[in-house]
């Protein structure tokens, strides 16, 4: 980061990915900590196969519950993670694989996770999409009813759920 960038409003981040992700989170949280941020690992911690549905509910979670502000989800190609954590109602994620899609998925869309693709991805772009991420706010406006109308249809699925028990 240049002394020209955005500044970055430091935040807690909760991170985690699964066995392809790892080396990039590893990479992720090294920048992060520089950078000033309270970072929360929450796993995996070797590039020892294992699934990833667990570790990105659990970034979710923490968004969700206020432990982070904002939270990574890292894979092979971020695809699997995203959905994962946006199983987590109150969750925002999206698949960023590039800067343009980062600096959207904020602006438009206010999303609170962030999910790259370790194998897609080097650190120098996950760097700068990270940074696009993190420096992007929300315009609000027109897309705030919009992202309403997201918690609209999470709390639908959620009263037709309850009404089904």
């Amino acid at each position: 980061m240049t002394s020209t960038d955005t500044p970055v409003q430091l935040c807690r981040i909760a991170i985690g990915s699964d066995h392809a992700g790892f080396e990039l989170k590893s990479h992720l949280i090294e920048v992060l900590k520089r950078d000033g941020h309270t970072v929360t690992d929450l796993g995996t911690n070797s590039t020892k196969s294992v699934d990833y549905p667990p570790f990105c509910a659990a970034v979710g979670r923490a968004v969700r519950d206020g432990a982070a502000s904002l939270g990574i989800v890292l894979g092979g190609s971020g695809q699997g993670e995203q959905i994962a954590a946006n199983k987590v109602r109150g969750v925002r994620a999206a698949l960023c694989n590039d800067v343009y899609l980062a600096t959207m998925a904020r602006s438009h869309n206010d999303a609170n996770v962030l999910s790259m693709g370790g194998r897609v991805v080097s650190f120098v772009l996950a760097d700068e999409i990270l940074h696009a991420f993190l420096t992007t706010p929300f315009e609000g406006g027109r897309h705030e009813k919009r992202v309403a109308q997201l918690s609209e249809i999470e709390q639908q699925e959620l009263e037709q759920q309850e009404g089904t028990k």
